[in-house]
């Protein structure tokens, strides 16, 4: 299954929970795994508080304390530090199923993560039976 998300933001996070989950129930899979895959060099995701939303803005303004937009980088289309966060959150993640429900925490949410926005992007969802 593909999500398509659309940014609107050169940086931005974008809470998938929802629609992971309700893939999950269109599946009807009551015990197993999702993986969610970001297949972009410049977006990842990431599993985080979801509950605050000063959680993502200190996210991503940490990820720009650490790599900032504008350093000495030598790529030519300028979004170095884009690559750079995609690789630092990943792009994939693991979330086991159980009766029927995503096995996150109280808080817990999954995040696509956009550092090269806006942009039209696809998000891989795959749910294995366990």
């Amino acid at each position: 299954m593909i999500l398509d998300v659309r940014t609107t933001q050169d940086q931005q996070f974008i809470d998938l929970t929802r629609d992971v989950q309700r893939r999950v129930e269109e599946k009807q899979v009551s015990d197993g795994l999702v993986l969610v895959y970001v297949p972009h060099t410049t977006a990842g995701v990431t599993i985080n508080e979801n509950s605050d939303p000063d959680v993502v803005r200190d996210m991503i303004h940490s990820l720009n304390q650490v790599f900032p937009v504008e350093g000495d980088y030598h790529h030519y289309e300028g979004n170095s530090h884009a690559h750079i966060k995609a690789s630092f959150m990943g792009s994939s993640c693991t979330i086991p199923i159980v009766n029927g429900q995503l096995l996150l925490g109280t808080w817990q949410g999954v995040y696509f993560c956009e550092f090269d926005g806006p942009r039209h992007r696809k998000v891989h969802v795959k749910i294995m039976k366990g």
